[in-house]
């Protein structure tokens, strides 16, 4: 069965298995721990080294998006004061990458195969008889 674009972005907002649906990229009690392997249906996770280079390059793009910049900007126009600012600033760097660790690999893995949605095991398709001639 072909797994659709749709729901390679549900997935992938879920922290499941972009091929079959499963929570089960992470080890259990393990958060910070990622399969190499899926358990349920076996896809291959972990890709090469440096395969997940873009969710460390995502979790930062999303921590200075959506935390530093505007923390920034209250400072510039003046609303918090420069002691707040460098402490919420310096919570932001340190928390919100920890916070975003899991999605920003989940947010990996739906961004390549989104893209790339033919590489996943289940919309593979066997090649025929009438395949193999051509």
């Amino acid at each position: 069965m072909n797994v659709t674009q749709g729901q390679i972005i549900t997935r992938g907002l879920t922290n499941c298995c972009p091929n079959c649906g499963g929570h089960t990229l992470f080890r259990p009690g393990k958060p910070f721990e990622l399969n190499k392997d899926c358990p349920a249906c076996g896809m291959k996770i972990v890709k090469d080294d440096g395969f997940f280079l873009g969710a460390m390059s995502l979790n930062y793009g999303v921590t200075l998006g959506c935390f530093l910049t505007p923390i920034g900007l209250l400072w510039y126009s003046g609303v918090i004061g420069d002691t707040a600012t460098i402490v919420l600033a310096l919570a932001a760097s340190f928390v919100v990458p920890v916070l975003l660790y899991r999605s920003s690999r989940s947010w990996q893995l739906m961004l390549y195969y989104f893209f790339l949605p033919q590489h996943l095991p289940a919309n593979r398709r066997e090649l025929g008889a009438e395949d193999e001639n051509v």
